[in-house]
C-alpha cells in the first residue's frame, strides 16, 4: 500500500470515527421527552403553534399562553383533537403578575414544568424616525423581560430536580441589527445575551439553555405586524421576505429542528441558510455587513414628511395589496391559515 493511500485510509477512518462518536454523543445527551410538560409562550399562533404540534407529536403535555383568547381556544381545540393533554391560558408575558399566575396554574394541573419555550414576540416595521421610546420599551417588555421573568420563576424547581430545558427563540435580528426593525432587533440582542449568559451560569446544574436564532419564517405573521411611516410600502417588502421560499423557511420544518435541538440540549441553532450566512459574515466582517445593510436601507421606504401613519398587515392586505403582490405572497397567506394567523387577532404577541 502506498503512503498516499495509507494516509487517505487513516484520514477516512478517523473521519468515520469522529462522525460516529458525535452521533453517539448526541444520543447520550438526548432524552426521551414523552410525558414531559412543555410551556410555550406565544403558543397559539405561528412558530409557537408549530412547536406545540411537534412537542405534542412526541407525547408531551402542552401548556400554551398568549394574549388573544380566540386564537388560544382554536389552538387548544386543534391540539386536543390529536390526543394531546393541553392547557391554554391567556397571559401577557410583559406582566409579572400574569406570569406568576400562569406558572402556578400549570403546576396545579401538571405538577411541574420540564421545558420552557420562550417564544412570545412582536414585530413593528418602519424607519427609526417613526419609532418612539414606548416602542422600544414595549419590545423589551415582551422579548426580553418576557423571557427573563418566566425563566426566573421556573428555574428554582428545575435546579432542585437537576434537570430542565429553557429555549429562547431569538432572531437573526439579535445577531445583526436590521434596518426598519430597530425595536425588534434591540430586544432580540438583549434576548441573545440573556440566553447565552444563562447557559454559561447553569452549566453543570442539569438545566440546559438553547438559543434559537431563526431567519425569516413562513408563519403568516406579516399579516399581524404593525407597519409605520409608509405602511403599504413597508408591507410590500416585508411580506415578500416572509413568503418567498428561498428567503423564508417553512415553520413546520423549523419547529422540528428546534425540538430536536431542545432534546439534545444544543447551545445554539441558527435556522435557514441565509440567516447562518449573514450571522457568520457579520461575525467575521461586522463593518462590511453594516455598510451593506446601510446600502439596503437606501432601498427601503423613506419616512414621509409628516411622519406617516401606522397600519397592520391584515388591514393593508384587505385594502391596498396589489394583485401581483398577492400572487407573490401566496405561500405566506397559506402559512397564515396553517398557523392560526386568521382571522385577524387583536394583538401580535405571537410570531
Amino acid at each position: 500500500m502506498t503512503s498516499l493511500r495509507r494516509r487517505a485510509l487513516v484520514s477516512g477512518t478517523l473521519l468515520s470515527i469522529g462522525i460516529a462518536g458525535r452521533a453517539k454523543l448526541r444520543r447520550l445527551t438526548s432524552e426521551d421527552v414523552r410525558g414531559q410538560v412543555v410551556l410555550i409562550t406565544g403558543g397559539s399562533r405561528g412558530l409557537g403553534l408549530a412547536l406545540a404540534r411537534e412537542f405534542a407529536r412526541r407525547g408531551c403535555q402542552i401548556a400554551i399562553c398568549g394574549r388573544d383568547e380566540d386564537s388560544l381556544v382554536r389552538a387548544r381545540d386543534e391540539l386536543s383533537v390529536t390526543g394531546a393533554d393541553v392547557l391554554a391560558i391567556p397571559c401577557d408575558v410583559s406582566d409579572p403578575g400574569q406570569i406568576d399566575r400562569l406558572v402556578t396554574e400549570i403546576n396545579g394541573r401538571f405538577g411541574q414544568i420540564d421545558i420552557l419555550i420562550a417564544n412570545a414576540g412582536q414585530i413593528e416595521v418602519g424607519p427609526f424616525a417613526t419609532t418612539t421610546d414606548a416602542d422600544f420599551e414595549n419590545a423589551l417588555d415582551v422579548m426580553f423581560w418576557g423571557i427573563l421573568r418566566p425563566a426566573r420563576v421556573v428555574l428554582p424547581a428545575m435546579r432542585h430536580r437537576g434537570r430542565g430545558r429553557i429555549v429562547t427563540i431569538t432572531s437573526i435580528g439579535g445577531k445583526v441589527s436590521v434596518p426598519h426593525l430597530m425595536p425588534f432587533s434591540v430586544a432580540k440582542f438583549a434576548a441573545v445575551g440573556l440566553s447565552e449568559g444563562l447557559r454559561a451560569e447553569l452549566a453543570g446544574t442539569g438545566v440546559k439553555v438553547t438559543t434559537v436564532v431563526p431567519g425569516l419564517m413562513r408563519t403568516g405573521s406579516y399579516l399581524n405586524v404593525e407597519y409605520r411611516g409608509n405602511p403599504e410600502a413597508e408591507y410590500a417588502w416585508f411580506s415578500l421576505g416572509a413568503s418567498l421560499p428561498l428567503i423564508s423557511m417553512d415553520a413546520g420544518r423549523a419547529a422540528g429542528q428546534i425540538v430536536a435541538a431542545t432534546i439534545r440540549g444544543d447551545p445554539e441553532v441558527i435556522l435557514s441558510l441565509p440567516a447562518a450566512a449573514l450571522a457568520r459574515a457579520h461575525g467575521l466582517l461586522p463593518g462590511l455587513t453594516t455598510d451593506v445593510l446601510g446600502l439596503v436601507n437606501r432601498l427601503l421606504p423613506s419616512t414621509p414628511s409628516d411622519g406617516g401613519r401606522r397600519a397592520r398587515g391584515h388591514e393593508i392586505e384587505g385594502e391596498h395589496q396589489s394583485r401581483a403582490l398577492g400572487v407573490a405572497t401566496a405561500l405566506g397567506r397559506k402559512a397564515a391559515v396553517t398557523f392560526n394567523q386568521l382571522p385577524p387577532p387583536s394583538s401580535n404577541d405571537e410570531r
